[in-house]
């Protein structure tokens, strides 16, 4: 086993979450060795025609990881890991955090195909496809922004990536919309934490009456201006906004989720040309952050 390969424990729980063979002459030989060779793709964000020979060819791994980028798989399997983990009560959902980092565009992530791609053997092209392919200039030049909700033990529940000059605050909702836990009994899926926390960004008067409609509590201070902006309409601004500042120390957590997520290579650099690509690219390290735990 190599550096930074899925170990025989992390191994036993992802298999029974992979596609499975069908009928004679199954498309897949081994998943593990293709596996780590994504992961290590995504640990050195390497080119992917520099893959060491260990993990079999090249092509495989880049193939397989685009399919089930499109097809859903990863989403899947993501979504089956945090199952597992809820039910051994391992998610900690006292406290979300929600947050977003900017990530910077390799050149090699420009120069994408205007015709929309579509999933091998389908006619329909990818349920994460975007128009403009999730690529933005701002100051840095072209990047891509990640927006995601993070549980209490500095995992990540949900991911989002959009161009990098859009904000925070209209993303809230979309992100809080794919926290989907399958229970294990059957039943509809956990979707709402115990408590939510986000800085000034997400301080908006749709954002909190959405999150008071849900009955979520949440912890998110309110700007100056929006402040003063209250203030200044008097008894038609609304009753003061709740702040706790001993729960908003937690915010901490997602930080540290974001940075457990860009140290790989891959993720903190993006060389994805398609944003379906990349998105597959940042849960596959989802993926893999709920399986170190």
């Amino acid at each position: 086993m190599g550096r930074g390969d899925l170990s025989d424990a992390q191994w036993a729980r992802l298999e029974p979450h992979l596609p499975k063979n069908v009928g004679r002459g199954g498309r897949w030989k081994c998943h593990r060795k293709v596996i780590n060779g994504i992961l290590f793709r995504q640990r050195t964000g390497i080119p992917w025609r520099d893959l060491p020979t260990r993990f079999g060819k090249w092509k495989t791994c880049h193939d397989r990881h685009r399919r089930w980028a499109a097809d859903g798989t990863w989403e899947n399997v993501l979504r089956a890991v945090q199952t597992d983990a809820d039910a051994k009560e391992r998610i900690d959902w006292s406290m979300v955090g929600i947050d977003s980092t900017t990530c910077r565009a390799h050149q090699h992530a420009a120069g994408a195909r205007r015709r929309p791609p579509r999933i091998p053997r389908k006619r329909i092209p990818p349920a994460q496809h975007r128009p403009d392919e999730a690529l933005g200039r701002s100051r840095g030049g072209l990047t891509t922004k990640i927006h995601l909700a993070g549980d209490g033990g500095c995992r990540p529940l949900a991911v989002l990536i959009t161009p990098g000059q859009w904000g925070d605050a209209p993303q809230l909702i979309p992100v809080l919309e794919r926290v989907r836990v399958p229970r294990p009994g059957g039943g509809h899926p956990r979707t709402r934490p115990d408590h939510l926390s986000g800085d000034k960004a997400y301080s908006s008067r749709c954002n909190r009456r959405y999150l008071r409609r849900r009955q979520i509590k949440h912890t998110i201070p309110e700007p100056r201006n929006q402040r003063a902006n209250r203030q200044h309409r008097g008894s038609r601004g609304g009753r003061p906004t709740g702040f706790d500042k001993t729960l908003y120390k937690r915010r901490n957590e997602v930080e540290r989720t974001i940075n457990a997520l860009k140290g790989f290579r891959a993720v903190a650099t993006r060389f994805d040309k398609r944003a379906y690509i990349f998105q597959g690219t940042v849960t596959v390290a989802a993926i893999r952050l709920w399986l170190r735990s």
